[in-house]
């Protein structure tokens, strides 16, 4: 996708950060094309809530108050990771969104699960020593 993101701490190049952004971005465009009926709102609100809580919970974590805030920050947007997961399998398997869409968002939902986890894992150890 290639989305630029420019702050002044110039954390544009970490892959947690960009990846958590673009996740977010391809998350809401696919709410905005699932039909939406009462029933699908109820999924699509979901996934929106938890999908784009990653990211803001990743933006959160770098101005942590401490270590132990990083940790909890990031531990957090894992949990979020986890039941964004679960509500793309939820649209796949009600016809919501198509096997294609959902593989693509669930490969993607991996690789940040992935990394956020080798990222509380490295913080927990640097808290440790």
């Amino acid at each position: 996708m290639g989305t630029k993101i420019i702050n002044e701490y110039n954390r544009s190049d970490s892959p947690l950060h960009r990846k958590s952004y673009e996740f977010s971005i391809r998350i809401v465009n696919m709410v905005k094309y699932i039909k939406c009926s009462a029933k699908e709102y109820a999924l699509t609100n979901q996934v929106l809530r938890s999908g784009t809580a990653i990211g803001a919970l990743v933006r959160e974590a770098e101005f942590a108050q401490s270590s132990s805030d990083f940790i909890n920050k990031l531990s957090v947007a894992l949990k979020e990771c986890n039941e964004t997961f679960y509500w793309l399998n939820l649209l796949r398997d009600t016809d919501s969104i198509n096997d294609k869409e959902a593989d693509s968002m669930l490969q993607d939902c991996n690789e940040l699960t992935a990394i956020l986890v080798a990222s509380v894992k490295t913080a927990k150890q640097r808290n440790n020593k």
